[in-house]
């Protein structure tokens, strides 16, 4: 993963050709993507190599969005798309006013929103699909041995097997593609919508899937928090017979994430993303299994 080093290098040539000030850039976040917060309510948003049409197409939903009345975050006007620094495109947005981070009942409302929106037309949104990189993570992750690999690609086949089989259902709608609590932030005004980076055409199912997952697979949601979550969308994806195919989609996802970390930083995410995988090799009894958060 990108150090803040490396980052901070990015930054500065990206600000460097969109006119911009770095003086006193503090890092917010370091993870798959590096937000930066910038001298005039501007954060910088550095994407990963080689995303430059994800990030193309984030701005584009992002300013659809707004224009359907949505509270969302807004990419700063005077810049059309991203500005590339080597195969990294970086962004730049209004950064919010104070906030804490949402919750899954702050975003159930925004999603039925997202949801009942016409696809729109202007934006090849393409269709959402839930296994995309895995295959690259599991044989990038060093932590692995060869069979625990070899369960891991025999795993993502079934899923996808799985996947390629649900019932066709409702027609696809716009998804968030990564619904949880943290792509919301809460101020005492207003709940705004966060990071379209894996927005699509796709089956509302697969977000209230991200969401019911905290509850019935890792723990981090209680019964309590559950049922506010399914009474401010208006369903439970629960009760939907191919909700276990969404669920174990959405723990795999999440272990493999874990292993992405535990390859840069062996000593501080090893032993967790180990146990999510014993958790989903049914190595550690039922579910919800008490993940930590990382």
């Amino acid at each position: 993963m990108t150090t803040a080093r490396d980052s901070h290098a990015v930054l500065l040539s990206a600000c460097a050709d969109a006119g911009l000030s770095t003086d006193g850039a503090e890092l917010i976040r370091l993870g798959e993507n590096a937000l930066w917060r910038l001298p005039g309510g501007v954060v910088a948003r550095i994407a990963r190599p080689g995303q430059w049409s994800a990030a193309v197409q984030e701005i584009a939903i992002a300013r659809w969005l707004h224009e359907c009345g949505l509270p969302v975050v807004r990419p700063v006007e005077a810049f059309s798309g991203p500005i590339p620094v080597g195969d990294r495109p970086v962004t730049f947005w209004h950064e919010l006013p104070p906030h804490r981070p949402g919750t899954g009942a702050d975003m159930a409302p925004l999603l039925r929103r997202l949801h009942d929106l016409p696809v729109p037309e202007h934006i090849d949104l393409g269709v959402l699909d839930p296994l995309v990189r895995l295959a690259e993570r599991i044989d990038e992750a060093v932590t692995l041995d060869e069979h625990q690999r070899r369960w891991l690609r025999g795993y993502l086949a079934d899923l996808q097997a799985a996947w390629d089989e649900l019932p066709v259902g409702r027609p696809l709608c716009v998804v968030h593609g990564d619904a949880w609590g943290g792509n919301t932030a809460v101020t005492p005004t207003t709940t705004y919508l966060l990071d379209f980076e894996r927005s699509s055409r796709g089956r509302r199912e697969y977000d209230l899937a991200t969401m019911a997952a905290g509850f019935t697979s890792f723990g981090s949601v209680t019964e309590e928090q559950y049922k506010a979550i399914c009474t401010a969308y208006g369903a439970d994806v629960t009760e939907w017979p191919s909700y276990p195919v969404l669920r174990n989609i959405r723990e795999l996802r999440v272990t493999c994430f874990a292993l992405q970390l535990a390859a840069a930083d062996p000593a501080r995410h090893r032993a967790q993303a180990h146990y999510r995988l014993a958790c989903i090799q049914g190595l550690e009894g039922a579910r919800p299994w008490g993940w930590t958060v990382i």
